[in-house]
């Protein structure tokens, strides 16, 4: 999704653990077009009123701020005109959750105060315990920047850290790949893939100690029914970036999960729909490994059968097709996918960390019909791990890319839904949540191709007409004519109270092609405005986006 979680979810809304504060886009610290540098201590109007445009409007100043589960309000005791921001961290393991607070010096947030159409940078300064600290910040909404990503918040306190998965102390090297020494026995008789519908099994490799999802890729021949592979011609790439380093004394161990292949029936045309799911597994030894790119990592193991579950669907995949002009006026409906995760360490805050799949059910394109099975996966993880239900429907329009090569751009929206397994499928799997409508750019709407007069636009929309979103996602993807696709290059989160939002003018550069999607998300136990990226991995989940088409700046 590369892992099948990065497609499903880099496409649907990359989820705030994945889609980053602060990585994947270069920054920009300088002053572009319309931004003033401020770095006084008052008001630029003198008397501390709101001046300019509404352009967060919904965005009340110190209304309702939302608190995280149960803790006081976080604006509580910040003198006036000061905003205040942390990062604590917070690993979860199997002994409990540890927090530690990060140092933002290395990458400063900054604050962005609209002042109608142009805006105030401010730089601030740093605080104790290593957070960050802005004065004169008049009430109201305001952006707060951290690398690649901005918040649109009035609140006075911001804690902008993370859950991470694994033990606070663990180390990762520079090396995302390693070669393996593959050494199992017991699998289930191996299935080759053979297509899409037929995927066959295959091996993932986690860990319950450091953060690690790869899957394991054997290049030999495996032939079918074998139940051993025993081969130094193997590698794992961490989906998750670097690697761990697994220390014994610390008791690090390795998950191998096989996945099989399993019958879901037959598609309307007669053709077999195959699903995999987790079926054995072996927890090898806490052992020691430094991963250096060319010594071969271990994975030895009597492999055993998971605890299996069976559960019924009903899948009623004509109401999200139904979806797609809302997407796209040109959009037409795209790949169907549920897969179930586990929950590392309980569901009490959420989905924190990813540790593979233990079952995925991929569609054909343009699927569309109602769609009931009986599936079955395993669980080789502890009883008190959760599990966790995703299911996603993605959409796209083809058009002409803006390079004037004539090749056609796949331009994608997607609905995504997360919740505990058992509230998933209590009732048939149908859209609990619709597309923003009436997208546009600058008054225009966004599904018109064109060149836009400034590169610091208005984006608009209206809610959603099912569903009452709890914050949005506006995602703006730079095209790159060398490599013909667009990339996502600066991600703005807002609360669900805001249905507009102007580009901060260093967001677009000029004569640069884009594309941007809105996604409305609903997810009642987030506080998008105090703890955006922690709150946003609570259950459950759901987020539904419309895009636009390529538009060009000056």
């Amino acid at each position: 999704m590369k892992s099948p979680r990065l497609s499903f979810l880099l496409g649907a809304t990359c989820v705030a653990w994945l889609a980053g504060c602060g990585s994947g886009a270069p920054e920009s610290n300088g002053l572009g077009a319309g931004l003033s540098s401020v770095d006084t201590d008052t008001d630029s109007t003198g008397d501390g009123t709101w001046m300019g445009e509404p352009i967060a409007e919904g965005c009340e100043p110190d209304g309702g701020v939302p608190t995280d589960g149960g803790v006081p309000s976080v604006d509580a005791g910040v003198p006036e005109g000061v905003v205040w921001v942390k990062s604590t961290a917070r690993f979860h393991t199997s002994v409990g959750i540890a927090e530690r607070e990060e140092d933002l010096s290395a990458n400063p947030p900054e604050i962005l105060v609209p002042t109608g159409s142009t805006f105030e940078l401010h730089l601030g300064s740093p605080g104790p315990q290593g957070g960050w600290m802005f004065t004169g910040i008049r009430p109201g909404p305001y952006y707060l920047r951290t690398g690649s990503t901005f918040l649109v918040t009035s609140s006075r306190s911001v804690d902008i850290g993370r859950n991470r998965l694994g033990r606070p102390d663990a180390e990762y090297v520079d090396v995302a790949s390693s070669p393996l020494q593959v050494n199992l026995l017991n699998l289930a008789p191996w299935q080759n893939w053979e297509g899409s519908l037929q995927p066959g099994s295959s091996l993932q490799l986690t860990s319950s100690q450091v953060d690690l999802f790869s899957t394991a890729s054997i290049f030999d021949f495996i032939p079918d029914g074998a139940t051993s592979i025993v081969t130094s011609n193997a590698v794992m790439d961490s989906v998750l970036g670097n690697l761990p380093v697994f220390e014994a004394d610390k008791g690090d161990r390795l998950y191998v999960n096989q996945l099989s292949e399993f019958s879901a029936g037959f598609l309307p045309d007669g053709r077999p729909l195959g699903y995999t799911a987790v079926e054995r597994s072996a927890q090898v030894g806490a052992f020691d490994f430094m991963p250096d790119g060319f010594t071969p990592m271990p994975v030895t193991g009597l492999l055993q059968q998971a605890r299996m579950r069976e559960f019924p669907i009903e899948w009623r995949l004509p109401d999200f097709a139904h979806y797609a002009s809302q997407v796209h006026p040109n959009a037409q409906p795209g790949i169907p996918r549920l897969d179930l995760v586990p929950g590392p360490h309980g569901l009490q805050e959420g989905w924190i960390g990813y540790s593979g799949e233990l079952l995925t059910l991929s569609l054909p394109r343009g699927t569309a019909y109602d769609l009931t099975a009986r599936l079955k996966f395993g669980n080789p993880y502890p009883s008190n791990w959760g599990v966790i239900g995703m299911v996603s429907y993605s959409f796209r329009n083809q058009e002409p890319m803006p390079d004037g090569s004539g090749r056609l751009g796949s331009l994608t929206g997607t609905y995504s839904e997360y919740d505990a397994v058992d509230n998933l499928i209590a009732g048939p799997l149908v859209p609990k949540l619709s597309p923003p409508r009436a997208f546009t750019i600058d008054g225009v709407p966004a599904s018109v191709p064109r060149r836009v007069g400034t590169v610091s636009p208005v984006l608009a929309w209206s809610a959603p007409s099912v569903g009452t979103p709890t914050a949005y996602r506006v995602s703006i993807q730079r095209f790159d004519p060398d490599f013909g696709f667009a990339f996502t290059w600066r991600i703005l989160y807002m609360p669900g109270s805001v249905t507009q939002v102007r580009l901060p003018p260093d967001i677009l550069e000029p004569a640069t092609s884009y594309v941007a999607t809105v996604s409305a998300i609903d997810s009642p136990n987030s506080a998008i405005e105090t703890f955006p990226f922690r709150t946003l991995d609570r259950l459950p989940y759901r987020s539904f986006s419309a895009t636009s088409s390529y538009f060009t700046t000056p």
